[in-house]
């Protein structure tokens, strides 16, 4: 194939869960798609998905590695509070299979894949955008090519490259860094771990301003820990809690570590042909450290945007993506913004926050809208008893 001179109507950078949901979606319209990948690349990520998640992108029940049936908050004294999903399950996966499949499902539609490295968007003198790259040739060689497009998704992750080229602001985005290890399932009974239980530990000497987890992945664990402060050791946080919890001589099968965004970028497109989809424009929920289902969201967005983008030819129709986002969660981010920034911020205010989650209003709401993806409105009242709950708490006024 001479990519010198295929126009694609969209080439988009970035295999993740966001890119290949763009990918798919696009090349399922009919549009024709290159989704440029690096190799051997997985992001450190709990792996948790939401029901909706699953209905809403019709992922088959075998890429779920594990049903987690209830969440374990621990405080900095060791409170230990179970929040049982009544009814539910969160789904896990493994990333490295998930993704796979997410690109596989986006080639079988229609979608042309190729491995290699984003090294920059040019302009031909028809002003057409081209993305340049390198690839590995028949003899393993890398090589710079190149491949013109009328539309670019940067899809690349939080350190987007795409998006610091092209979009202004992008170099203002905050990020949390993250590292976890993962490790082999321990025996039942061998160590303080449930494989349908997800574990967050909210200690200041674990994470002084975010958490740490323990998520089953079936035959395998993630341990990790995530922090904005520079100079905290993440390695030396996990081996911590390795040892507290039993499972420092499992066997590790690999480390992993990048950068988390902490809130949605003003401005995802360049008012031209380029556009950001997930962890590229910040969609990772606030507190939670959530992203899959934002950014296959995100992914699914930024398909309709270009599509009526290619079909209008009116680059005003880029701006869709972020406007239709922020309309369906810009609420809860800014709630789960406001809870991280005010409960995460010392031992004390952890502590509350975990008694908090003792409250059977707090559990239901929470997860109701975990696994339905929007505030939960049927019940208003529970609404307003768990704000003057929390009113409580913040005023020093609740029973310990």
């Amino acid at each position: 194939m001479d990519t010198t001179t295929t126009t694609y109507d969209a080439v988009i950078v970035g295999g993740g869960p966001s890119g290949a949901t763009a990918a798919n979606d696009l090349a399922r319209l009919g549009r024709n798609v290159l989704l440029l990948d690096r190799a051997g690349r997985i992001k450190p990520c709990g792996g948790a998905i939401p029901p909706r998640l699953v209905k809403d992108f019709d992922i088959p029940d075998a890429l779920l590695v594990a049903r987690i049936r209830s969440a374990r908050m621990i405080s900095p004294n060791d409170r230990r509070v179970d929040m049982p999903i009544d009814g539910g399950y969160v789904g896990m996966v493994d990333r490295e299979q998930f993704d796979e499949w997410l690109r596989e499902r986006a080639a079988l539609s229609g979608a042309t894949r190729v491995t290699g490295t984003f090294v920059s968007v040019s302009r031909d003198p028809d002003g057409v955008a081209v993305v340049n790259y390198r690839a590995p040739d028949e003899a393993g060689n890398p090589v710079e090519l190149r491949v013109r497009a009328a539309t670019v998704i940067g899809a690349d992750g939080a350190n987007s490259a795409v998006a610091h080229q092209c979009v202004p602001g992008a170099d203002k985005i905050r990020y949390v860094a993250a590292y976890h290890e993962i490790v082999r399932a321990p025996a039942i009974g061998a160590a303080d771990y449930d494989a349908t239980r997800c574990d967050v530990y909210y200690q200041g000497k674990l994470s002084p301003d975010f958490y740490a987890w323990i998520f089953p992945h079936g035959d395998t664990v993630s341990i990790g820990v995530g922090s904005a402060h520079k100079g905290f050791s993440l390695r030396k946080a996990v081996t911590a809690l390795r040892a507290s919890t039993g499972l420092a001589d499992v066997e590790t099968v690999r480390r992993e570590g990048a950068p988390i965004p902490l809130k949605p970028l003003r401005r995802w497109d360049n008012g031209r042909d380029v556009l950001l989809a997930g962890d590229a424009c910040g969609v990772v929920a606030p507190a939670s450290g959530e992203g899959i289902y934002y950014a296959m969201t995100g992914g699914r967005l930024a398909a309709n945007a270009v599509e009526s983008f290619l079909a209008t030819g009116d680059a005003r129709q880029l701006r869709t993506a972020r406007s239709r986002f922020m309309q369906l969660h810009g609420r809860v981010f800014w709630v789960l913004g406001l809870l991280q920034r005010f409960w995460y911020t010392n031992d004390r205010r952890r502590e509350q926050f975990v008694k908090i989650c003792m409250d059977p209003d707090v559990q239901q709401l929470t997860w109701q809208s975990y696994m339905h993806k929007e505030l939960v409105r049927s019940r208003p009242m529970a609404h307003v008893r768990v704000f003057f709950k929390d009113l409580a708490h913040l005023m020093g006024m609740a029973r310990t």
